[in-house]
C-alpha cells in the first residue's frame, strides 16, 4: 500500500457510502476531493491511478469530527499559539478525527481573544490537508452559570453579552461556529436570539435552567446540548431541568463523552433509546494529557490529576477527558448495541449538518472531501486520510 499522492483509488473495501454500504468496492480520490465510489464488478483502471489493493475485512468510513476538544498530546486551543493547534490537528487522525472545533474554556477576555485571533490565523494559512482541519471554534463559556461550572475557572464567569460575542466573532474572523451558555442568566435569550439569525449553533450548557426555562431558550434558538448530564440541572421526576427538556425536544442534538465515566452506560443507552442516531453527536470534550500518561497538567489555569482512565481537579470534579473518538465509537456500539452505522450517524454526520459543512463533511459521497477512516475487522483504526492526504498509517508514520 503507498500513497502520500494526489491520485489513488481503494479497492477491494467495504464501503460505508453516505445511503448504502457497498460490500466489495472501490474509491477514486483525486486532489482530495471523492470522484467515483463503486462495486468492484464495475472497476476499470484507465488512468493507470495507484492502487491500494485491500480485502472485505477492512472498512471504509468518514472522518469522525469532535465539536468539543481543548486539547489533546501536550496542547490546548487556551494556549493560542500555532504550535498547540496543529499538535492538537496532527494527533487527531490518528483516533480516526478529521476535523474539529478548537474549544475554549472560560478564562479572562483578554485571554479568550487571544485564542480567538490564533486560530483564525492559524485557519487562514497553516489550516492544510495531511492532519485534521480546523473547521472553527466552539466558545465553551464565560456565558455560563456559576452553579454548574463543573471545571470552567468560576471568577472568570460573566453574563451573556451580544456585544462583547460580537467582538468575539470579528476577532475571530466569523469562526465561531458553537457557543455553549446558560439560557436562564441575564441576557441569555438574546444572546441566543442573536447567535441563530447569524448562524451560530447554540448550545445549553454548565447551565441549572428549569425545564420551563429550557423550553423558551429552545423556542428562541437552542438547538444542541453541551456534554448532556455533565454540569446541567438533571433529570428529576417533579422537575425535568435540562436534561429532560434535551431529551424530550428532537430539534436539540444532545453531545455524550462515552468513556463510561463521565455518564454511565445504562444512561448512555437510554439517552440512544430516545434520541436515536440522529439525535446524538459524540464528543471527547478532550484536554491535553489525551495522548500522554499519568501526571498533573493544566487546564483553565488549574491542576488536573490524570490517571489512566480519567482527569479531574483536586477535589475529585471531573475535568474534561482523555477520551479518544476510537473508543467513544467503540463504547457507543457496547453500551447500546447500536451499529457502526448509526456510529457514523453520531461522529460524522451530525455534526457535519450541525456546523452546516455536510455538503463537504460528514459521508462518503462523490464530489467531498476525502476525510476517509479505514478500520479493521475489529473496528480498530489502521489508516486515516485528512482530505485526501495521509495523515495517520498504524503501520508506521505516513508511508504506507
Amino acid at each position: 500500500m503507498v500513497p502520500n499522492r494526489n491520485r489513488f483509488i481503494i479497492s477491494n473495501v467495504t464501503i460505508f457510502k453516505q445511503d448504502e454500504k457497498i460490500e466489495n468496492g472501490y474509491i477514486r480520490i483525486e486532489n482530495g476531493i471523492i470522484l467515483e465510489i463503486d462495486e468492484m464488478d464495475k472497476f476499470q483502471n484507465t488512468d493507470n491511478i495507484e492502487v491500494i489493493q485491500l480485502s472485505n475485512d477492512f472498512k471504509l468510513i468518514p472522518g469522525a469530527i469532535d465539536l468539543h476538544i481543548h486539547g489533546a498530546a501536550g496542547a490546548d486551543t487556551m494556549d493560542a499559539t500555532f504550535e498547540a493547534i496543529e499538535t492538537i490537528a496532527s494527533a487527531l487522525p490518528k483516533e480516526g478525527t478529521t476535523g474539529f472545533l478548537a474549544t475554549t474554556i472560560t478564562k479572562e477576555k483578554e485571554e479568550i481573544e487571544q485564542a480567538l485571533i490564533n486560530v483564525a490565523n492559524y485557519m487562514r494559512t497553516e489550516n492544510g490537508s495531511g492532519k485534521a482541519e480546523v473547521l472553527g471554534v466552539h466558545l465553551e463559556g464565560p456565558f455560563i452559570s456559576s452553579k454548574r461550572a463543573g471545571a470552567q475557572p468560576p471568577h472568570a464567569i460573566i453574563e451573556p453579552d451580544v456585544e462583547l460575542f460580537k467582538k468575539w466573532q470579528t476577532i475571530s474572523g466569523n469562526h465561531i461556529k458553537l457557543v455553549t451558555l446558560a439560557p436562564e442568566r441575564k441576557g441569555g435569550l438574546e444572546l441566543t436570539a442573536y447567535l441563530r439569525e447569524t448562524g451560530v449553533v447554540t448550545s445549553i450548557g454548565h447551565s441549572d435552567a428549569i425545564y420551563q426555562e429550557v423550553v423558551e431558550a429552545i423556542k428562541v434558538g437552542v438547538t444542541h446540548a453541551t456534554h448532556l448530564f455533565n454540569g446541567m440541572r438533571g433529570l428529576h421526576h417533579r422537575e425535568p431541568g435540562v436534561v429532560g427538556a434535551v431529551l424530550l425536544h428532537d430539534q436539540v442534538k444532545a453531545e455524550l463523552i462515552v468513556d463510561g465515566i463521565h455518564v454511565r452506560p445504562e444512561m448512555v443507552k437510554l439517552v440512544f433509546q430516545q434520541k436515536g442516531k440522529e439525535g446524538v453527536v459524540l464528543v471527547t470534550d478532550a484536554m491535553r494529557a489525551k495522548c500522554l500518561g499519568k501526571g498533573i497538567y493544566q487546564l483553565g489555569g488549574q491542576e488536573v490529576f490524570v490517571d489512566d482512565q480519567q482527569a479531574s481537579l483536586k477535589d475529585g470534579t471531573l475535568a474534561g477527558s482523555i477520551l479518544k473518538m476510537k473508543d467513544a465509537m467503540k463504547n457507543m456500539m457496547n453500551f447500546t448495541d447500536c451499529t457502526l452505522e448509526d456510529v457514523i450517524h453520531m461522529s460524522s454526520i451530525n455534526p457535519a449538518k450541525q456546523l452546516n459543512v455536510f455538503d463537504r463533511k460528514g459521508s462518503i459521497k462523490v464530489g467531498k472531501d476525502a476525510d476517509l477512516v479505514l478500520l479493521d475487522k475489529n473496528n480498530q483504526v489502521v489508516i486515516t486520510f485528512c482530505r485526501g492526504e495521509l495523515a495517520y498509517n498504524r503501520e508506521g508514520g505516513k508511508g504506507i
